[in-house]
């Protein structure tokens, strides 16, 4: 397995990834399924900051980070979002990509690395826990997904000490 920055050529294997998480569970509150238009727009504008985890030729997993805020108060803080191919799960490719997304955040002076994770994934929760991220709050009922209210569970890590 191997990490590296996402191609454009990615995109159709990411919206798979992404869209069987938005279509079949609770793991995202939406349920608005991301085109391979929108993901390219993504890779394009992100671009070291948007890391796939490639196994035999196939994109099997991605994770990348975006503003947590607006405002320059938050510039140092973002929000990531890691997902991976079922068949990934528990082979360490969310620690390799949480790992090289980190030290791409470090390298742009990120301070603060944020995850906002449904209450409905335990799994994610555990994950973040056994990286070296800390709760810092859940917010009950913000999301309504399958007629089911689901709680925001929120993580952060701080990645560096201020110079």
């Amino acid at each position: 397995m191997i990490i590296r920055p996402a191609q454009v050529s990615d995109a159709p294997s990411i919206a798979e990834i992404t869209n069987a998480i938005i279509r079949d569970t609770l793991v995202t509150f939406t349920t608005d399924e991301r085109s391979v238009d929108v993901i390219v727009a993504d890779i394009k504008t992100r671009g070291p900051s948007y890391l796939v985890a490639e196994k035999d030729g196939q994109v099997l997993g991605f994770a990348t980070y975006g503003p947590f805020r607006g405002g320059p108060g938050y510039a140092q803080c973002r929000e990531h979002t890691i997902q991976l191919a079922p068949q990934m799960r528990g082979q360490g490719a969310g620690r390799a990509l949480m790992s090289a997304l980190e030290n791409a955040a470090r390298a742009e002076r990120v301070h603060v690395l944020v995850a906002g994770i449904s209450s409905a994934n335990p799994g994610a929760i555990a994950f973040h826990s056994a990286i070296g991220y800390t709760q810092v709050g859940q917010m009950p009922e913000v999301g309504f997904k399958w007629g089911k209210r689901l709680d925001l569970v929120l993580m952060q890590k701080i990645l560096a000490n201020d110079e």
